[in-house]
């Protein structure tokens, strides 16, 4: 079953109209990246997935429930759904674990031990073993970018979105962290929606990709329009 649909979505703030009929279906276990420059919308519309925020007009549905419309929001957390912010909104007095400790759902794990086992599991997932004592300030960015998406998948969302969160980051770093998203829907078949501004990181990751441009989606390429498509023909529909 399609795991998200979005649907004639618009969008204003404070009387400005952001997103305009925007209309996109992500399958599941499918990376759909949202591609374009600074305010295209790309956030904007990822906040609205999220429950962040509510439309002015239209629908999104997860699994043919409508949970956003103008007249009525599910709250994010009955959504399945995890966000990474651009800025990781990391907590400073909080350890590796406790940012983890805080996220897991007690209700399903109940035993302490079972909790600590999925610390550990997370921890593994993201390449930090060994890190569960150190605060945020102890991390280097690449740390604090895998801790930023272990405390994502902490709740165990059904599908992931991910708002630039590599954009501060070297090369080497940033490939490997792409690397780790790759694995995340090849692994444990994940949806994830990712917003960026860079067609290497769309074309690397996405099985489609939405290109925004003044909060209209301007051109929607899948997988094999991307494989067949030079990044100059990409380029061209962002502005």
């Amino acid at each position: 079953m399609t795991m998200l649909e979005i649907v004639n979505i618009s969008n204003s703030i404070s009387g400005r109209q952001i997103l305009k009929d925007i209309s996109i279906t992500v399958e599941k276990g499918k990376i759909l990246t949202l591609l374009g420059v600074s305010g295209a919308g790309k956030s904007s519309l990822l906040r609205l997935v999220a429950g962040l925020d509510k439309p002015d007009g239209g629908e999104i549905r997860i699994e043919g429930r409508t949970v956003s419309s103008p007249s009525s929001m599910v709250a994010p957390s009955l959504r399945k759904i995890s966000m990474i912010f651009q800025d990781l909104a990391l907590w400073p007095h909080m350890t590796v674990r406790s940012h983890l400790e805080f996220v897991i759902d007690r209700k399903r794990y109940g035993a302490k031990t079972a909790v600590l086992e999925r610390i550990e599991q997370l921890l593994s997932i993201v390449h930090m073993p060994d890190m569960q004592k150190r605060f945020t300030h102890e991390l280097s960015g690449g740390e604090r970018q895998r801790l930023a998406i272990a405390r994502a998948l902490a709740s165990d969302p059904e599908y992931l979105l991910m708002d630039e969160p590599f954009s501060n980051l070297d090369d080497l770093l940033k490939r490997g962290l792409l690397q780790l998203t790759l694995g995340l829907r090849n692994d444990k078949n994940m949806t994830i929606v990712y917003v960026t501004h860079s067609i290497e990181e769309a074309v690397y990751l996405a099985d489609s990709i939405a290109v925004l441009n003044s909060g209209r989606i301007v051109r929607i390429w899948d997988k094999k329009d991307i494989v067949s498509s030079n990044r100059e023909e990409i380029l061209k529909t962002l502005y």
